[in-house]
């Protein structure tokens, strides 16, 4: 069962970027297991080297800031099972995005309990500000 801690995917979907964000955003980071059903039934995933080369790809290439050094992907087996094993850290320089979206509400995710929601602009400004200043002093987001 998902928790704060925990997301559990049966397979890669387009929300993985989603999940991968929400934990970046935590400052305890979190574990994103793919080939576990939402229930924690162990299914196993098929041509796992084939998809942890694509976390890998998707992590470096589809956030922002950069997520090198902050997670680690590796093959476990589990009840004869093959799945992938993503753990995150709480990243230092939030807020984290999905980089097609930007920096916005769509594109900035915070975990809510055993969800990702998209994250209040309030939020990303003051993450934002509280992580990089202009030389005034002032947040660099502009509404």
């Amino acid at each position: 069962m998902n928790s704060n801690k925990i997301e559990y995917k049966k397979e890669l979907t387009t929300s993985f970027e989603k999940e991968i964000v929400a934990f970046l955003n935590r400052n305890e980071g979190g574990i994103v297991y793919i080939g576990i059903e939402e229930s924690g039934s162990v299914i196993g995933i098929k041509e796992a080297d084939r998809l942890l080369l694509q976390i890998n790809d998707r992590m470096k290439n589809n956030i922002l800031p950069s997520t090198e050094g902050l997670f680690d992907v590796l093959i476990e087996t589990r009840r004869n099972k093959v799945i992938i094993k993503v753990t995150l850290v709480g990243g230092t320089e939030k807020p984290y995005y999905k980089k097609k979206l930007g920096m916005t509400e769509k594109g900035c995710f915070v975990r809510v309990g055993n969800i990702s929601e998209p994250m209040p602009l309030e939020m990303i400004e003051e993450l934002h500000a509280s992580s990089t200043r202009n030389s005034t002093g002032k947040p660099l987001i502009k509404k």
